[in-house]
């Protein structure tokens, strides 16, 4: 082996387009529906707050999480154990998406999206006369 060769492998050794692919899995999830209310919840062992990545875009709700993930400033660990959470979900029409929240506790999501008001269903009184 020559020197240049060398130095070419140690680059390759330590550049971050030559890590490892990770797994990804499909966590388990449960959605409900109410008059009000899209709940999802999903079970996402191993991630934190700071690692998810929830987007709602074009009527889907699409949910990424990193496992592994201490903090920010800390590399995640690459051992083949871990594997990244990813689902995505089509949702129907009349989601008010400006007040779409959600909460991490216990490694459990729980994203809420709420309908906008000319879509949730009401009783409609009526009145004997």
């Amino acid at each position: 082996m020559n020197e240049k060769t060398t130095d070419m492998q140690k680059k390759n050794e330590t550049s971050p387009m030559r890590a490892e692919p990770r797994a990804v899995v499909r966590p388990r999830v449960d959605v409900f529906e109410n008059d009000a209310e899209y709940l999802v919840v999903a079970d996402l062992p191993g991630v934190v707050k700071d690692a998810l990545d929830i987007r709602f875009e074009d009527g889907e709700l699409r949910i990424r999480a990193p496992r592994g993930l201490r903090d920010r400033g800390q590399a995640l660990a690459l051992e083949s154990r871990f594997a990244d959470y990813e689902r995505a979900f089509a949702m129907p029409d009349g989601i008010d998406a400006e007040n779409i929240g959600a909460d991490l506790t216990a490694g459990v999501l729980r994203v809420r999206m709420p309908k906008v008001a000319q879509r949730r269903s009401r009783k409609i009184d009526v009145r004997a006369g």
